[in-house]
C-alpha cells in the first residue's frame, strides 16, 4: 500500500425512514466531492445525450411513451455508472456480511424491467433483443459474481466488450439508442459487480 493512501472500509451509520433507506441505497457516508462529481456528471452527461436525441430523425419520431422511457433510462443509467463507481457504493454493496451477494444480484435482476421497457416499448416488441440482452445480463452477472476476486475485474472488462459488441453486430439498434449497451453493461457487470478497494489520501495527524 502506497503511505499517502488509505483503505476504508468502515460504514458510517444510517438513519432510520425513507432518508435512511435512500442513503444505504446510494451508499452511506458519501463525501461532498463524491456528491459534486455525481451531480455534474449527471448534469453534463444528460445535457450530451439530450442534445444528441434532439437532433436525430428517429427520436423525433417516437411517441410521448417512448421519449418517457428513453429519458428516465438514460438518466438511471447515466447516475447508476456515477454512484456505483464511488467509495460509498463501494463500501455498501460489498460490504461483509449474510445476504449481500444475493442482494447484488437482485440489484442486477431489477434492470430486466429496463430491457422490457427499451425492447417492447421503444423497439416496439422486439422480443429478441429483450431476451438476448437479458441473457448476457444475468449470464454475466453470474460469471462475475463468482469469479476468482482477483480477476473478477478483467472478467467484467471482457463480458463488458462481449456484450457491447453482440449487440452491435447481431442485436442493433438505431443510433439514437447506440449508448444504451455500453452504458447499461457498463453500471452493473463493472460499476456495481466489482469490489474495489475504497481508497481515499492519508491525511497526517
Amino acid at each position: 500500500m502506497r503511505a499517502d493512501l488509505r483503505v476504508r472500509w468502515e460504514i458510517p451509520p444510517t438513519g432510520t425512514g425513507l432518508a435512511g433507506r435512500l442513503e444505504r441505497f446510494m451508499g452511506p457516508g458519501k463525501s461532498r466531492s463524491e456528491s459534486a462529481v455525481e451531480a455534474l456528471g449527471l448534469l453534463g452527461c444528460a445535457l450530451i445525450l439530450a442534445a444528441g436525441l434532439w437532433t436525430s430523425d428517429t427520436a423525433r419520431g417516437w411517441s410521448t411513451a417512448q421519449l418517457v422511457v428513453v429519458a428516465l433510462t438514460g438518466l438511471d443509467l447515466i447516475g447508476g455508472v456515477l454512484t456505483n463507481a464511488t467509495n460509498a457504493a463501494k463500501r455498501w454493496y460489498h460490504r461483509a456480511g449474510p445476504g449481500v451477494r444475493r442482494s447484488r444480484l437482485l440489484f442486477v435482476s431489477a434492470h430486466l424491467v429496463h430491457l422490457a421497457a427499451m425492447g417492447l416499448i421503444v423497439l416496439s416488441g422486439d422480443v429478441a433483443w429483450t431476451l438476448a440482452n437479458a441473457a448476457l445480463l444475468l449470464g454475466g452477472a453470474v460469471v462475475v459474481e463468482f469469479a476468482p476476486l482477483h480477476l473478477g475485474r478483467p472478467v467484467a472488462m471482457a463480458l463488458l466488450m462481449a456484450a457491447v459488441l453482440v449487440n452491435l453486430f447481431w442485436l442493433p439498434v438505431p443510433a439514437a439508442l447506440a449508448w444504451f449497451a455500453p452504458l447499461f453493461f457498463l453500471k452493473l457487470l463493472v460499476c456495481h459487480l466489482v469490489p474495489e478497494a475504497p481508497l481515499e489520501r492519508r491525511r497526517d495527524g
